[in-house]
């Protein structure tokens, strides 16, 4: 079946919309109609090279959409089901599925980060040469055939732009303090950058009860987007914001501090802006190969604890229907964290508006 996709060929080129062809799901696949996805940091890491990944590569990793068809030995679902797509698969199986680390597991970390299936092949070529997905997903695109483990149904009456940032900057955010740290009410918690996976953050705090939430980030748009969805502080990045943390925390420094961008210079000022037995956390991908300074000394002394979360150490298919289930609720607004919507021709805008603050999260919708 032909399909449009959203396509980078290179690092450091554009990502073009192209005519694809995509092959119907094997045993253990799914396909699905994509109607959400969401613009996310991580696709752009593909454009300037900070992750390698095999190319040409179908981009998109934070979708929803609709079941098309499934693939022989599927159990659970069923052609018409509303799925949130979950770019961290697992199989429930190795070590770290039996240790309540799915989002680490190791049966299919090969094959996401060589963009196949399991199978080592792929369901997408153009003129007969093969297309890699990245995540396992490739959901900028008209229809993704996916490991029947990315799927999480949701109910129908959970809108698919939302069902689809659940598929990552929240899960990410929200997770990262639910999870990852596990914040108690009655925390101070500091943000540092303030995009997508930021203000998910900002709202997992809120969730946890957290009294001061102080965000950072050079872009007044995303400090004015923190403080509406929860933050109880905005600062911009400098000189004195180590004093000004400080001063907002009883002078101590933060109990908790979340890292939401990957860049080893803003880790290194988490440090000084923990407190003495507090925690940080590292949500933001650091570019491959990159380093970052943690002065043993600091952490010995100061017993300060330094985390990484990736995925918000989630369980997907709890997790997916935990945060919609808040989002009914009216407890986690994504209705305002979705700020902009594009169809999939305005992919090279939507990446624009993103990098640019223009947006909270932007989302590709489709027909």
């Amino acid at each position: 079946m032909q399909i449009r996709a959203a396509v980078l060929r290179a690092p450091h080129s554009p990502i073009l919309v192209e005519d694809v062809w995509i092959d119907e799901p094997k045993a253990g696949e799914v396909a699905v109609r994509i109607k959400a996805a969401g613009v996310c940091h991580s696709d752009w890491h593909l454009v300037t090279g900070d992750t390698k990944h095999p190319v040409p590569v179908v981009l998109g990793h934070e979708g929803a959409g609709i079941v098309e068809q499934v693939g022989p030995g599927v159990v659970g679902l069923e052609v018409g089901d509303h799925v949130a797509l979950n770019w961290a698969p697992s199989c429930g199986r190795c070590f770290y599925c039996l240790n309540g680390r799915p989002a680490l597991c190791a049966a299919y970390t090969g094959p996401i980060w060589a963009g196949t299936m399991q199978d080592g092949t792929t369901r997408l070529s153009v003129a007969g040469s093969p297309l890699y997905t990245y995540c396992a997903l490739g959901c900028f695109a008209d229809v993704s055939v996916v490991p029947d483990v990315c799927c999480v149904k949701l109910p129908n009456q959970v809108p698919f732009e939302a069902a689809a940032v659940i598929g990552c900057a929240v899960t990410t955010g929200v997770g990262s303090v639910l999870n990852t740290a596990q914040v108690p009410a009655g925390s101070s918690v500091v943000v540092f950058g303030v995009g997508g996976v930021g203000l998910s953050t900002i709202m997992g705090a809120v969730l946890a009860g957290a009294t001061t939430i102080i965000a950072v980030d050079p872009l007044v748009s995303r400090l004015q987007a923190a403080i509406d969805l929860g933050a109880t502080h905005a600062l911009a990045p400098g000189e004195n914001v180590i004093d000004q943390i400080r001063e907002l925390t009883e002078t101590r420094g933060a109990d908790f501090v979340f890292e939401a961008v990957g860049i080893p210079a803003v880790q290194e000022i988490c440090l000084s802006a923990a407190r003495p037995g507090g925690t940080i956390v590292f949500s933001g991908l650091a570019p491959m190969g990159s380093s970052t300074n943690l002065p043993g000394a600091i952490l010995v002394r100061e017993e300060k604890t330094v985390k990484g979360s990736y995925y918000g150490t989630a369980n997907p298919p709890s997790d997916f229907v935990r945060y919609a289930e808040e989002f009914r609720l009216g407890r986690l607004p994504l209705d305002r964290f979705i700020s902009h919507r594009y169809r999939l021709d305005d992919i090279a805008k939507a990446f624009d508006d993103m990098l640019s603050g223009a947006v909270r999260r932007g989302v590709i919708l489709f027909d």
